[in-house]
């Protein structure tokens, strides 16, 4: 066995790879907010949510539900269209942009995780991407959706499914990673 150390996680570097988005004192005032309204269990009115995400640049369409214990990390990084539910203990890390398009289910548990390292970088720099999900999508409970993820429109990811890469439209995809299965809307 080679004992030889290869990685050199003393040489990461934040900054590589990653934009903010946001000042970091915008970023802790937008930490403590996000401790009071979101991570809370207190079912605090979705359209109090809606208004600080908007106040803080994130893109909120109308009639959004967001349940308690969502943890968006940077909401200047995140649309939400029309009707989107999201469930409890939802984890947006979004060190790039997440879209959530309109009549989206994202139910609980579910982890949109747009940032990586890249785990042959010595460094372990960060390897992040954008993830799109398309209009009418249902994504069951703790589906885990990767960075650099396009789902197509209308359709259902199983739960537990892990999503990388494209999923067409209109399909129920399964396992992990996810892949179609059957049609969802047969007509």
């Amino acid at each position: 066995m080679n004992d030889q150390l290869f990685s050199r996680l003393d040489g990461f570097k934040s900054s590589l790879n990653f934009d903010r988005g946001k000042s970091g004192f915008v970023f802790v005032i937008w930490y403590l907010i996000k401790r009071i309204f979101f991570l809370t269990s207190f079912p605090w009115p979705s359209l109090v949510k809606s208004f600080i995400l908007k106040c803080f640049g994130a893109t909120v369409g109308h009639k959004i539900i967001i349940k308690p214990r969502v943890n968006i990390h940077f909401p200047w990084k995140l649309s939400l269209g029309d009707c989107v539910w999201i469930g409890e203990r939802v984890e947006i890390y979004n060190f790039e942009s997440v879209r959530i398009g309109s009549h989206c289910c994202v139910s609980q548990d579910v982890f949109l995780c747009a940032a990586d390292h890249d785990f042959r970088d010595p460094f372990f720099s960060y390897r992040n991407a954008p993830i799109c999900i398309g209009n009418g999508v249902w994504l069951q409970a703790r589906v885990f959706v990767c960075p650099g993820a396009l789902i197509g429109n209308e359709s259902v990811i199983t739960a537990c499914s892990l999503v990388k890469g494209t999923l067409p439209g209109n399909q129920v995809c399964s396992g992990s990673p996810a892949l179609p299965v059957s049609r969802r809307w047969k007509s």
